[in-house]
Order: structure tokens, then sequence, then C-alpha cells
């Protein structure tokens, strides 16, 4: 495998791996409910315990470490000028489609449409191969 190639699947590993981590996260802090409510009631330590006791929250914790250690090994073996782009712009793309299928939010086409545009710079992107 060439090292594009590693770097491709390493950029698609973070994109999962972050991805998972919100999607995670935002359905244990759904879960939980207003953070300011739960401290004005029952204390800072109830809000502490209610997010530390949250299954969602910690395989959000896990999925992004992994997308930490991904992104970190992408850029040992390529640039920055084209890491840090093409992992932001896939991570975009890849946030609205889940916030659609997992989350069920509602996403205007305006984002759709920014999404699109993200996808051709993408392409852009991946003319030039990391180097």
């Amino acid at each position: 495998m060439s090292a594009s190639w590693a770097v491709w699947l390493l950029l698609i590993a973070f994109v999962v791996f972050t991805t998972a981590g919100d999607v995670f996260l935002a359905k244990a802090m759904t879960r939980i409910g207003d953070l300011g409510v739960l401290r004005r009631q029952k204390g800072l330590v109830a809000c502490v315990a209610a997010v530390m006791s949250s299954g969602q929250f910690w395989l959000a914790i896990v999925n992004m470490a992994l997308s930490f250690f991904s992104l970190l090994t992408a850029l040992n073996w390529a640039n920055l000028s084209f890491v840090g782009p093409a992992s932001s712009a896939l991570t975009f793309v890849a946030n609205i489609a889940a916030a659609r299928v997992f989350l069920k939010e509602d996403v205007d086409r305006r984002r759709w449409l920014a999404a699109a545009m993200v996808c051709v710079g993408i392409l852009l992107i991946g003319l030039d191969p990391p180097k």
C-alpha cells in the first residue's frame, strides 16, 4: 500500500472516530439534559456524576481519543497543509450526514449545499497527493 493510500485511510479513520464521538456526545448530553438546570437543582457534583455515569459519554471519549491518535499518525506521514483541510472538510460533511441519520436532526438545504461545496474542495485536495 502506498503512503498516500495509508494517509487517506488514516483520514477516514479520523473522520469516522470523530463523527462517532460527536454523535455519542450529543446523545449523552441530550439524555442528561440541561446541566445548568441540574446544577441549580442538585449542585455541581450531580452534574459531574450525571456525565461520568453516562455510557454514551465514555463511548464518545474513546472515539475522540482514537480520532486524536489517527490524526497524530496522519500528521506524522503527511503535511499539515494536506491533512488539516482534508480532515476538517471530511468531518464537516460526515457530521451533517450523521446528524440527519443518527440524531434525526432537520438539516436544511443550505447546509447540504455547503456540504456539496466542501466535497468539491475535498476533490481538489485529493488531486494533489499527500507529501
